[in-house]
């Protein structure tokens, strides 16, 4: 007897993969609720394990009835709480994927928008891009003199050591960019402008990424300030541009320059306190020759 019912699979729409489909950036499979748990499951995990991570240690320094007098005083105590901020980056990068790509139904790079937009060609388009970026850095580094403030966790921390400073460097110029750049501009930025523009979608997210700095950079309001303009800057050219790479790789060199100081600074001059020392020296260097 002949079977007449076609068979389920064979040149029908509806049983297509998704993947079938190229991904639109700006109208992302997934939705506001979804983005913001990832916001807050990447907040937690910054939040806690890095304490995870300093547990071993204090453990230690208890067995052997040496406790923590000041944790803020302590090299290895701040050195092993900035380490535990890398396990925090791929966990949040893994929460990332798995949203993005409904666990792996779903190209995952084709979907965030990791393409590099025609209206910046290389190679005019990525040298106005670090341009800008160091732009935003001098801008920045104005800003917080003119602003003044206290010192912060990070002035803290890179003075606590040298392998602190070098990890801090490391965090700030490899997975940190990234992983941001996954969260805010990658996942929450695309839900919420289909939700509610694109307009409102800038001061979203850019009011998420500036808050979550707050807590590290609360006594001085000049580098809050800093990076405010740097998470608008990013979120606009996300918006402009349709694509997220372009965003990633101004945050890469604005984190980058920091990296750089942080990393040349004990060479130049171990105190900080000579001019050559300053962001502001080599800044002004760098605009000598460029101009």
């Amino acid at each position: 007897m002949i079977n007449d019912k076609p068979e389920v699979g064979l040149n029908f729409p509806d049983a297509q993969p998704e993947i079938a489909m190229a991904p639109n950036p700006d109208n992302p499979p997934w939705g506001v609720p979804h983005a913001v748990v990832v916001w807050v499951i990447s907040v937690v995990l910054l939040l806690f394990v890095p304490l995870l991570t300093i547990a071993p240690y204090v453990i230690y320094r208890i067995a052997t009835k040496s406790p923590i007098d000041n944790p803020v005083s302590d090299p290895n105590l701040i050195f092993v709480s900035i380490i535990g901020v890398f396990p925090t980056h791929v966990l949040s990068a893994l929460v990332v994927w798995f949203v993005v790509t409904n666990r792996g139904r779903r190209p995952f790079w084709q979907t965030l928008g990791w393409t590099w937009p025609r209206s910046l060609a290389p190679p005019l388009g990525p040298l106005l891009i670090g341009f800008i970026a160091i732009a935003l850095f001098g801008i920045g580094y104005i800003i917080t003199s003119l602003v003044g403030g206290s010192e912060t966790q990070l002035d803290l921390i890179i003075r606590s050591s040298y392998k602190a400073r070098f990890a801090t460097a490391f965090l700030a110029a490899v997975t940190g960019p990234l992983v941001e750049e996954l969260i805010y501009r990658g996942v929450l930025y695309p839900a919420l402008q289909r939700a509610f523009g694109a307009l409102w979608a800038v001061v979203a997210v850019s009011a998420l990424f500036t808050g979550v700095h707050v807590f590290q950079y609360y006594n001085n309001l000049g580098v809050i300030a800093v990076i405010a303009l740097l998470s608008i800057a990013l979120t606009l050219l996300r918006a402009a541009t349709g694509t997220l790479l372009p965003s990633y790789v101004m945050h890469l060199v604005f984190n980058g320059i920091q990296a750089l100081f942080l990393v040349v600074q004990p060479f130049v001059n171990i105190d900080g306190s000579a001019p050559g020392a300053t962001p502001g020296f080599w800044i002004a260097r760098l605009f000598r020759l460029l101009t």
